[in-house]
């Protein structure tokens, strides 16, 4: 019911917002004298603003055609290398690169929002690596034929992919799969694994959510795992491939979200208004620009989002050396020659400081000089991945680090 629900809903704001869409366009022409005066220009930008707000959102593209090496303009080719039933590996193929740069494998959360929500970490990166990314699938697409998808499977994914790419890879992870990067590259190491990792770095990652909880943990905490199963987890209806699949819809995902900096999100739009009603588009289509790709939601399985919330949430498996992979123990301990990069944001509103750093204290056999911490001064959660303090502050760091393990 919960999902049907949704999905009138949604019928129902796509039509409201074609309509509105229509009227701004009407209100806001040249040819319209109401366009120039009165109310109109305001009555426009409100319709606007609806507009967007209700417009129905699709999986975004990179759009990534290019970047620039040495001050030179050089074409970027996407490429998936790889196919399973729940994700791709995307390679960048950057025109005229030089083989020795290193391969870069960036993990992309599977939290509700696609893969290009790390647009602008690829784009940061492309210069300087051979850039791969994790492409997940919307779960409401896979049909459930092709079975289910858990944390075992996920970090059977990242092993097989690694395994693609080659030895000598380098890992990004970025909020949530910090936890699997984490569990792959310590099962590859307990192995000796000839195409383990030779660094991974963590940004904001739920290592041991126990250090300064914020209010996600505190929700995964606070409730047993039934309440999710029961109130959260929906199925997918009829008019998708994958219906008849148990999901944790990204609509409530992004609910949550939207609900925990509800103010912000306001005072966003109210500027977005302004900005229209003066005539300043440009700072408007930054703001839709924004919107656009945090609006656009994916599904993920509801024994992949149970499983997290019992063993990162509440278990807290990981730092306490409980967790298990099909059976084997994952042991931080075994992690003796990757090199660990700890990245925190200083206002991280949904993986607090320490909670990451943790991933350095818990790889007890790994020497002091494989380990490093750098903590974000005035950057949030999406700070520490997209924008400028990503782009001039940390970035540099990430860069420096693999550079460092690179041989």
């Amino acid at each position: 019911m919960l999902y049907n629900a949704y999905e009138f809903q949604r019928s129902l704001l796509a039509g409201a917002s074609a309509i509105a869409n229509a009227g701004a366009e009407i209100l806001s022409n040249p040819a319209n004298p109401f366009s120039y005066f009165g109310a109109g220009p305001i009555l426009a930008s409100a319709l606007d603003v609806f507009a967007h707000a209700s417009a129905t959102r699709g999986k975004p593209a990179f759009d990534l055609p290019e970047t620039t090496i040495d001050g030179r303009s050089t074409p970027v080719t996407e490429v998936i290398e790889a196919r399973k039933p729940f994700g791709q590996l995307r390679h960048f193929l950057r025109e005229g690169a030089s083989e020795n740069d290193p391969k870069l494998l960036i993990v992309a959360p599977m939290s509700g929002h696609y893969a290009t929500l790390l647009r602008g970490t690829v784009q940061r990166m492309l210069p300087g690596h051979d850039v791969w990314i994790t492409d997940w699938r919307d779960a409401r697409n896979v049909p459930t034929s092709e079975g289910g998808f858990d944390l075992d499977d996920y970090i059977d994914y990242l092993i097989e992919w690694l395994e693609h790419i080659g030895p000598g890879a380098h890992m990004l992870a970025v909020c949530q799969p910090s936890v699997p990067s984490y569990a792959a590259a310590a099962l590859m190491s307990a192995s000796n694994h000839p195409a383990k990792p030779r660094t991974l770095t963590m940004m904001g990652g739920p290592i041991d959510t126990r250090e300064a909880p914020t209010a996600v943990n505190t929700l995964a905490t606070e409730r047993p795992l039934t309440w999710f199963e029961q109130n959260v987890v929906a199925t997918v209806p009829f008019n998708y491939p994958g219906n008849g699949r148990r999901v944790y819809p990204g609509f409530m995902q992004l609910a949550g979200f939207m609900t925990m900096n509800l103010g912000d999100h306001l005072m966003s739009h109210w500027e977005m208004f302004k900005h229209l009603v003066d005539g300043d588009e440009e700072s408007a289509d930054a703001t839709k620009k924004f919107y656009e790709e945090y609006r656009s939601v994916c599904d993920m399985t509801a024994e992949f989002y149970l499983q997290t919330v019992s063993e990162v949430f509440q278990k807290h498996s990981l730092p306490k050396g409980e967790l298990m992979h099909r059976d084997v123990r994952v042991d931080p301990a075994a992690i003796t020659d990757i090199g660990l990069l700890a990245i925190e944001g200083e206002r991280d509103d949904i993986s607090g400081l320490g909670q990451t750093k943790a991933a350095l204290t818990i790889a007890t056999n790994l020497p002091d000089e494989h380990k490093k911490y750098y903590m974000a001064e005035g950057a949030g959660h999406y700070g520490i991945f997209n924008g400028s303090k990503w782009r001039m502050k940390i970035a540099p760091i990430v860069e420096d680090w693999i550079r460092a393990h690179n041989n």
